[in-house]
This record gives C-alpha cells, sequence and structure tokens, in this order.
C-alpha cells in the first residue's frame, strides 16, 4: 500500500477541486456566427432573454451581446481590459471575467467591480425584425 505525503494529497485534491470548479464556470456553450459585416445577423432576438446575455464567435472574436431592457440590445467585445481573458455572461445576465473577477455592467460596458480599471469595448449591434444584427 502506498501512502501520500500529506503535501502530495493536498496538491491532488487541489487539482480535483480546480478542474471541478473550472467545469462549473464553464456555462452555456459559445454560439458561433457567420457574420462578419454590418446587417449580418448574430441571432434572433427571441435566443435573447430580457436581462440576458449570450456568448458568441463572431467571425472569430469573441462577443458578448447583451439585453438590458426589452428595446435594447448592446455588443461587447469579450476580451477582459484587465489581462485579456475571455469575459463570460453570468447565469444572472451579468457580465463577469473568470480570471480575475471584474464584473462588468451589460447595460454601458462600465467596470463594476475591479481589478479591471476599463470597461469592455463595444461591438455595434442592432436589432432588424427578430434578428440581432451587426451594426
Amino acid at each position: 500500500m502506498t501512502c501520500l505525503s500529506r503535501r502530495a494529497l493536498l496538491a491532488a485534491t487541489g487539482s480535483t477541486a480546480a478542474l471541478v470548479s473550472l467545469t462549473a464556470c464553464a456555462g452555456e456553450p459559445v454560439r458561433t456566427s457567420d457574420a462578419a459585416t454590418p446587417g449580418d445577423v448574430v441571432l434572433p432576438v427571441a435566443d435573447l432573454p430580457v436581462g440576458g446575455a449570450v456568448e458568441l464567435d463572431v467571425d472569430g472574436r469573441r462577443t458578448l451581446v447583451t439585453r438590458p431592457a426589452e428595446d435594447d440590445v448592446r455588443g461587447w467585445d469579450a476580451e477582459c481590459p484587465h489581462q485579456g481573458c475571455m469575459v463570460r455572461a453570468l447565469a444572472d445576465g451579468g457580465l463577469g471575467c473568470p480570471c480575475h473577477g471584474s464584473a462588468f455592467d451589460p447595460a454601458t460596458g462600465d467596470v463594476l467591480e475591479g481589478p479591471a480599471e476599463e470597461g469592455l469595448t463595444p461591438v455595434a449591434v442592432a436589432v432588424r425584425g427578430a434578428d440581432v444584427v451587426l451594426g
């Protein structure tokens, strides 16, 4: 029978806990859109609930689309201005960086909680009929 040292046991359980935590943070899969030019559809409005956010890969760029109000749809580049991690759409409709805990306002892209000191970069989107399109 092999006995593990306390250090080896802590390292092994810490790695497992980190993996479980990262899996729990994975959230919805990122959707892919072929949109590349203004007017191209990125997703149906019906797929974006009021107060919600959706993560998209738009023409190779991670993008967050939010709907802070019934008639208000916003787009944000998902790269965190702090150190470049990818900001995620949270279950509560918020936007958060999993690397260092920065939080961003889904309506304005402004920093709600650091360490990020700058807000998210806007991506132009608009509603056309039943779809969200690049602006």
